[in-house]
């Protein structure tokens, strides 16, 4: 088994290259530079990072890009065009075929139809009934937390940290769940000035390692809406629960932040399957 100090030096050498990645993503991204940047040899790195984190690099770079396309598909009126080639694709049928293998569906109908369709749909014509929504109490949830500051989408950047530092110290146990908890308005705050954290449950004894924080998610009563879908397209579907569930729901929403539970992992699944349960604080139930 590997001193932990050596697997922590390899987890934090791997962080920085998703960063880099994160951080070009609009430019030709040489894996050699990448190797450079995780200070290992050019010949071994990458065996190295598709051993630990479970895809090669080209998978993670080519998954990064596409779901940044997919949340420009979603959310802007960008033309095709120009989200294929910031997404690294020269012609438009390529980034068809690429983005349709990961979204099951050409970018044209992803954009008319994926599942932030149907909940822009539902807004529209204020329907409350359009998608479940749930009324559970939680409890008090001590947290190990991985604070994060930037684009939401780019929250997974954090959870990787988070994890890794978990592995190293001996503290990740099986099926440990991956949540997430937002702290500012996307539509009041600028994108790289964002606020989140990458969390996951830990037991009142553990002692986390100075690296990460604890935090601990409010307990009380929320209204959880299970979404299905890309992570992309989760923009409306907050718009439908605090826009049109929440008014004619006769709940008043609690002065704390909102936060999601992943239930399966994009590295796993393909977007169209991703399961992720979104937490908003209800008040009045004292």
């Amino acid at each position: 088994m590997s001193k932990p100090q050596t697997r922590a030096s390899y987890e934090a050498r791997l962080n920085r290259v998703v960063d880099h990645i994160y951080a070009h993503l609009d430019e030709d991204i040489r894996f050699d530079d990448l190797a450079e940047v995780a200070c290992l040899s050019p010949y071994h790195w990458h065996r190295i990072y598709a051993a630990i984190r479970g895809e090669t690099i080209a998978a993670t770079v080519r998954r990064l890009r596409l779901l940044r396309a997919a949340d420009r598909l979603a959310n802007s009126s960008e033309p095709l065009k120009a989200i294929a080639e910031r997404a690294g694709y020269g012609a438009l049928d390529a980034f068809a075929r690429a983005f349709k293998e990961h979204y099951g569906k050409t970018p044209a109908d992803y954009r008319s139809n994926g599942s932030h369709a149907m909940f822009k749909a539902a807004t529209r014509k204020q329907d409350i009934t359009g998608f479940p929504v749930e009324i559970v109490s939680l409890p008090p949830t001590r947290c190990a937390a991985a604070a994060h500051i930037g684009s939401y989408m780019q929250i997974d950047s954090a959870m990787a940290r988070l994890f890794s530092e978990l592995a190293v110290n001996g503290l990740l146990t099986p099926g440990q769940q991956m949540r997430a908890v937002f702290l500012d308005d996307p539509d009041l705050v600028p994108a790289d000035a964002l606020r989140s954290k990458a969390c996951t449950p830990v037991s009142e004894d553990v002692n986390l390692p100075s690296s990460l924080e604890t935090t601990v998610l409010r307990g009380g009563v929320y209204a959880r809406l299970r979404y299905k879908g890309p992570y992309a397209d989760m923009k409306d579907a907050y718009r439908w629960l605090l826009g049109v569930w929440l008014p004619s729901s006769g709940y008043d929403a609690d002065d704390a932040p909102i936060f999601e539970t992943y239930l399966n992992n994009p590295t796993e699944v393909p977007p169209p399957e991703l399961l992720t349960d979104i937490h908003l604080p209800l008040r009045g139930f004292e």
